[in-house]
């Protein structure tokens, strides 16, 4: 009788990466508040843009501008920042203010209430793991005070790709000198997190604290609702399989 080969052992996990936005903090009301306050700055700075535009339509603009060039689909501060110097122009406004009104938001935007979660799970992981974030969003770690937790940062805008490809999962391994296949990425968004991580030979968790239903098709390694549930898959995960 033929007995089928063991499958290979896995690698034992050694580091893992972390997505930002819904899966270390909540970004809608970050962006709701960040928008409302550049909306109130743009009301008494640069008034014609706020008697044509409520903060619903320069959202619109921002998404059909961000249709016209690769670039504004990776980098979103220069997105912003090109739409806002483009109705600073339409409507005659001084365009030397674009950058404080990006200042500000950039600062709104960096104000983030942390899942309760999230840094006693941090503190543990840090502890057994090496730690780092890959982010196509641009939220300041030193500012929001969680940079201290990771050996690396990658940003999509500052790298010049964006998940889900291949190489800013790779150029984070290589920062923390592991392998892909040593790597766990944590995050919420299914094709970019999860189907990205996986197709760049890292293993993937999906972070879903929404209660979302799993799509046929989409396998992640695990699914957890918080980091402490991660905390738990991952202490299965850190010695070799036999």
């Amino acid at each position: 009788m033929n007995t089928p080969p063991s499958p290979a052992p896995r690698a034992a996990v050694k580091a893992v990466l972390f997505d930002l936005d819904d899966t270390l903090w909540a970004i809608e009301p970050v962006l709701v508040r960040a928008e409302g306050l550049l909306y109130e700055w743009l009301r008494q700075h640069a008034p014609k843009v706020t008697a044509s535009h409520t903060v619903a339509s320069l959202r619109e603009r921002r998404m059909a501008l961000m249709q016209t060039d690769p670039l504004y689909r990776i980098d979103l501060w220069k997105l912003r920042h090109a739409a806002l110097t483009e109705v600073f122009r339409e409507h005659g406004e001084d365009l030397a203010l674009v950058d404080d009104a990006m200042a500000l938001f950039s600062e709104a935007r960096s104000t983030v209430a942390l899942f309760d979660d999230v840094e006693p799970a941090l503190q543990r992981l840090k502890a057994k793991l090496t730690l780092g974030t890959v982010s196509n969003g641009f939220a300041d770690l030193e500012r929001i005070g969680l940079a201290n937790h990771f050996g690396v940062s990658i940003a999509a805008h500052r790298f010049g790709r964006a998940k889900p490809d291949a190489a800013i999962f790779h150029a984070a391994c290589e920062a923390l000198s592991v392998a892909p296949a040593e790597t766990v990425y944590v995050g919420d968004d299914l094709q970019l997190d999860v189907q990205g991580a996986q197709q760049a030979g890292l293993r993937a968790v999906w972070m879903n604290r929404f209660g979302r239903e799993l799509p046929a098709g989409i396998v992640p390694d695990a699914v957890c609702r918080d980091l402490h549930e991660l905390h738990l898959w991952l202490d299965a995960q850190t010695a070799p399989q036999a």
